[in-house]
Formats: structure tokens, C-alpha cells, sequence
């Protein structure tokens, strides 16, 4: 139980570094949805879906690479440096061409000019902090690593709510503010607040001697590049209805589907912790006698708390919608939350069935997984959104994401057979969404939606009892 007990310690610590920003940005949800129009908040999705997609081209896979290899290296300064150099050297180059065709790819990827500049500096910025980030994690300061991610977060909020909120209602004297174009000042505060945390990281760019091995970016590159691809179809898969609905039916109902997307950020929030503190664990928990049974064991822990965000969303989403969208016109997208939610808990169960590639070096089953989840994402979003509109994009997230579950859990067992306890996983899931589909059907009756909370509670407790008491206890 020790070793449980520092995966949950190094979760919770980098669960807060994701927790708390994620949940000051639901701060912004009401601020944006109150201050954009639908039309404008469609911008701002559009603007972080190329960003998202940027992102992982320009990574190509080495953050995933340099945990497999820094954590069995004996060379571990060299496998940072390696991953370092090579990372600068690729984005010094992309923006090296950005710079000489940028006025071609604005007009390619139908982004205003000024909103394009600054999506290049999020990019470079943002990319060049990735190694001296992963190393952080590598080397267990999760303390370091929350602390520069909630400041970034900080500046990031204080500075939306200065542009957007403040200047407006005290009528600050500001040089060339454009209340017409409100949301350049969203990405201008992002701006900001990575140079900060580029500044921040500086020390840690030479933190150890920088040498560049040949051989070791090979091997970085062998094990990474599925995982690039992977990456891009995942982009896809999150971002490919939000891309293609201003097209299909127009910006203010992408506005509309993308305020009410963010409800369902709770999950993502609980994903991304999880992920943060689970993937240097699993690699550096690998040969020991017990992993498998530990990441069972995870697992189990894992679709407990999923489910148990599914039932209290979905009994409570009235409330969630009022404090976070507060505009009404937004509202018209509310039935996409609960299957985006139902969503996100399938993809972070694949997240945590993916370990079995990444420990096998059988990386190449990530990507192929990840292509029919896209492949299944676009199809869906093109013959079905014309159809029956948005709820199409909702329906096509969880169909992608239950297939890839399924089917990695399935390749899974085959070249890694890990004991995880389908019927108590199930169970949960089952339970979960049944008890999800009454609540949506009360009305918003509070306290039989309360009820059906404390009946997933109950249930819970009553057959992990024995499993959290010894958890919690101090041995």
C-alpha cells in the first residue's frame, strides 16, 4: 500500500498544478460567455484548436519518450539535454518559416494576422518549456512543477479579467482597447503569462551539461513518432466538431456547443491529473514483482471516482450551467454534457489501459488506436452533424473514445495482460450511467438527484470498505 500511497501523493500534488488552473478557468467561463458574443467565443475555441494541434507536431512525441528512456538510462542528463536540443533546434526552425510565410498560413488557416502572431509565440514558447517541465516530473519535484503552473495560471486569469472585466467597468485609460474585438485580449493574456513561465524555466535549461547524442535521439524519435501521430489524431478527436461546425452551421452555434463543452472540463480535470502523476509512475513502478496488480488496482480507484463525477454532474447540471454559462443563448447546446462526459471517462480509461503500449514499446498500437478514433470522429461530424446537428459532434466523441477503450483493453490483454476486475469496473460504469440517465429525468428534483449521489456513495463504500481502510492507514 506504500507505493499507492506516493502515486495518489504525487497525483494529488500534480492534480493541484491541473486542478487549480482548470478550475480558475471556470472562472473565465462565465466572464467569456458573459463578455462574447457566440460568434466570438467560436473565434477563441478555433484559436486553441490550431494551438492544440501545433503543439503536438512540434513536441513530436519526445515528452512520452524522454520518461520511457530517463527513467532505464544510466546517461539520464544526456537523454535531457538530447530531448532539449533537439526540441530548440526544431522550433527555432518552424519559426524561422512561420516568420517568412506567415502572411500564407494566415490566410491558409483563415486566422487573422494579429490573432496568428500571437499563436506563433504561444507555440514557440510553450514548447520550448516542455523538456525543463518533463524534468520536473522525472525527477519527483511535483512542488516545482504546481508552483510555476498555478503562477501561469494567475497572471493568465488576473489579466482576463483586466482586459475584459476592469478596463470596461472603471473605464481605464488603455492604449488602443478595441471593445469591438474583445477576444484578442484572451490570447494576449495567455501571451503573457508563458513568457513568464519561459523566464521562470530558464534555469533549468542548463541545468545539466548540454550534449546531444545521436543515438539517443533515435531511439527518442523510434519511440516517439506514434505517439505524434497518436497525438494528432487525438487533437482530431477532440477538436474536429469544433473546427468543422462554423462551417456546417455557423460560428454562433459552435459558440453555443463549445460554453456548454466546458461544463464537462470537470472530467478533463480529473484525466489530466490522473495522467500527470500516473505516466512516471507507471514507467518508473515497472519492474516491480507487483505492477500489474498495481495498475489494476489504479484502475479500479480510477473508474470509482469517474463515475462517481458523472452521477454528481449530471444530477446538479442546471446548477453547473447557471454559474458557468450564464448566458442564455449558449443553453441551446446543453444536452451534449452528459455524453461528453460519459465521453471523457471512456478516454481516461484508455489512458489508463495505455500503458501496456507504452511499457511493450508497442507504441505503434497508440497510434493505429488513435487513427480509427479520428477516423470514426470525422465520419460521424461530416454525415451526421448535417443531419442531426450538433449533437451529432457530442454522440461522435463518445463512440470514438468507447471503441478505442474497448479495443486497447482487448490488444491489451494480449501483449500485456494485466488483471483488472472487469466486473467491478463495470459494475461502477453500469450503475453510473443508469443512475445518470434517472437524475437528467427528475426535473431537476434536488433531492432525489441527492439521493441517487448518495446511492452511488453507498454502494462504493460498502465494497471498497476493507480496501480503503488499509489505504488509509498508516503502514
Amino acid at each position: 500500500m506504500s507505493v499507492l500511497k506516493k502515486f495518489f501523493k504525487d497525483t494529488i500534488i500534480y492534480g493541484l498544478a491541473t486542478v487549480l488552473p482548470r478550475l480558475m478557468n471556470f472562472i473565465l467561463v462565465p466572464l467569456h460567455t458573459g463578455k462574447l458574443e457566440t460568434s466570438s467565443y467560436s473565434d477563441n475555441t478555433t484559436f486553441y484548436v490550431y494551438a492544440a494541434f501545433f503543439n503536438v507536431l512540434l513536441t513530436y512525441g519526445l515528452e512520452t519518450s524522454f520518461f520511457r528512456f530517463f527513467n532505464k538510462s544510466e546517461e539520464k542528463n544526456k537523454v535531457f539535454s538530447t530531448t532539449f536540443i533537439s526540441l530548440a533546434i526544431t522550433t527555432i526552425l518552424f519559426l524561422v518559416i512561420v516568420i517568412i510565410f506567415s502572411e500564407q498560413l494566415s490566410v491558409w488557416l483563415n486566422i487573422s494576422p494579429k490573432y496568428f502572431n500571437i499563436l506563433v509565440g504561444l507555440l514557440v514558447l510553450d514548447t520550448l518549456v516542455v523538456a525543463p517541465f518533463a524534468y520536473l516530473r522525472a525527477t519527483g519535484r511535483p512542488i516545482k512543477f504546481a508552483a510555476i503552473k498555478i503562477t501561469n495560471i494567475i497572471i493568465y486569469v488576473l489579466l482576463n479579467y483586466f482586459f475584459l472585466w476592469a478596463i470596461p467597468k472603471y473605464n481605464i485609460a488603455f492604449s488602443g482597447y478595441n471593445e469591438s474585438d474583445l477576444v484578442q485580449y484572451i490570447f494576449i493574456a495567455n501571451l503573457i503569462a508563458s513568457i513568464v513561465t519561459f523566464l521562470l524555466l530558464i534555469p533549468y535549461f542548463f541545468k545539466t551539461k548540454l550534449e546531444f547524442s545521436v543515438s539517443i535521439l533515435k531511439k527518442l524519435l523510434n519511440y516517439g513518432w506514434p505517439i505524434m501521430v497518436a497525438g494528432l489524431a487525438y487533437v482530431i478527436n477532440e477538436n474536429f466538431d469544433k473546427w468543422v461546425l462554423p462551417y456546417l452551421l455557423g460560428k454562433d452555434i459552435n459558440g453555443a456547443y463549445s460554453g456548454c463543452y466546458k461544463i464537462a472540463m470537470f472530467m478533463t480535470i480529473f484525466i489530466q491529473a490522473f495522467r500527470l502523476g500516473a505516466e512516471p509512475f507507471f514507467f518508473s513502478h515497472s519492474k516491480e514483482i507487483n505492477a500489474k496488480q498495481t495498475y489494476a488496482l489504479i484502475m479500479k480507484y480510477f473508474v470509482i471516482i469517474g463515475s462517481f463525477m458523472l452521477v454528481f454532474i449530471n444530477s446538479y447540471l442546471d446548477i453547473f450551467k447557471i454559474a458557468l454559462v450564464k448566458d442564455e443563448s449558449y443553453w441551446q447546446a446543453i444536452n451534449i454534457v452528459p455524453i461528453v462526459l460519459l465521453a471523457n471517462l471512456c478516454l481516461g480509461i484508455y489512458f489508463n489501459l495505455a500503458i501496456w503500449y507504452k511499457l511493450t514499446d508497442k507504441t505503434i498500437y497508440g497510434m493505429y488506436l488513435s487513427i480509427v478514433g479520428a477516423v470514426i470522429t470525422i465520419v460521424f461530424n461530416l454525415v451526421l452533424i448535417p443531419v442531426i446537428g450538433f449533437m451529432a459532434a457530442a454522440w461522435a466523441t463518445l463512440a470514438a473514445y468507447g471503441i478505442m477503450m474497448v479495443l486497447s483493453y482487448v490488444f491489451g490483454q494480449k501483449y500485456y495482460n494485466v488483471p483488472y476486475n472487469l466486473k467491478q469496473i463495470s459494475g461502477y460504469l453500469i450503475l453510473a450511467i443508469i443512475l445518470s440517465v434517472i437524475s437528467l429525468n427528475t426535473n431537476a428534483n434536488y433531492y432525489i438527484n441527492t439521493f441517487l449521489v448518495l446511492v452511488f456513495l453507498g454502494y462504493a463504500t460498502v465494497l471498497e470498505k476493507n480496501q480503503i481502510k488499509k489505504l488509509l492507514s498508516l503502514k
